[in-house]
């Protein structure tokens, strides 16, 4: 008889209850769903269908699934498939990995605006790379990059960053040629420090911008830097 396998599920079923009620209080609506989701995926609480062999009459229930990006049950093949797809993508060139990552003291306040404060992070990421990367000191081209968020660090903590991946070059401004990113006969990318310095600005910028639009909510121990002079004292420090 085969074995069962312990799962993500199996542990949540047996000891959801009592974590929520030990760290109820400082888990979100939006993790208590996920627990929800990923302890029904592919049980009778969801429900389910029946597949009946036409030949033999033999029949089969198949509970239906959670479909939640988390659940690492029914996520795995789309997952896979992803993987496989942006594979076919890819160029035949070098390619780099650049990491954009929010400072700690945002953290609180992308928990309370997750919509706008992960919004500006795509937009002053995408547009750093492709200043720096059109710019003649550097490679002169327009690129291409694909970017994705992970909201959280290997320690499972809240820790906001954005994955890019590039590819090693780009279209000549002018739409001549492939520029490839080279510092001698090393690949190289782009300078550390002035993409650093330019997405920090940008960043800010959107961010004093969303705040000024009335865009931020400060809730709790943020509460204080819904007066705008606290909030500036706050970006400046």
């Amino acid at each position: 008889m085969k074995s069962h396998r312990l799962e993500v599920a199996d542990v949540i079923r047996a000891h959801g209850s009592s974590y929520l009620e030990t760290y109820g209080s400082s888990t979100s609506a939006d993790q208590k769903r996920v627990l929800r989701h990923l302890a029904a995926c592919r049980t009778a609480a969801l429900g389910g269908h029946k597949k009946k062999c036409d030949r033999c009459g033999h029949e089969e229930i198949a509970y239906n699934s959670c479909r939640n990006r988390h659940c690492p049950k029914c996520q795995g093949a789309a997952r896979i498939q992803w993987l496989a797809a942006r594979a076919k993508e890819s160029l035949p060139v070098e390619y780099f990995h650049t990491i954009f990552t929010l400072p700690a003291a945002i953290g609180p306040l992308a928990l309370q605006n997750k919509r706008v404060i992960y919004g500006i992070l795509f937009q002053a990421a995408a547009e750093t790379l492709l200043q720096i990367a059109a710019d003649p000191k550097h490679l002169g081209a327009r690129i291409g990059f694909l970017a994705v968020l992970h909201t959280w660090g290997q320690n499972l903590l809240h820790h906001p960053h954005l994955h890019c991946v590039v590819p090693g070059g780009g279209i000549a401004l002018d739409g001549s040629r492939w520029i490839a990113c080279k510092n001698g006969e090393k690949p190289f990318f782009l300078p550390v420090k002035i993409l650093s310095l330019v997405f920090r600005g940008k960043f800010l910028q959107r961010l004093g911008k969303a705040f000024d639009r009335r865009e931020l909510s400060f809730n709790g121990a943020l509460r204080g830097l819904a007066e705008r002079s606290a909030f500036e004292r706050w970006i400046a420090g």
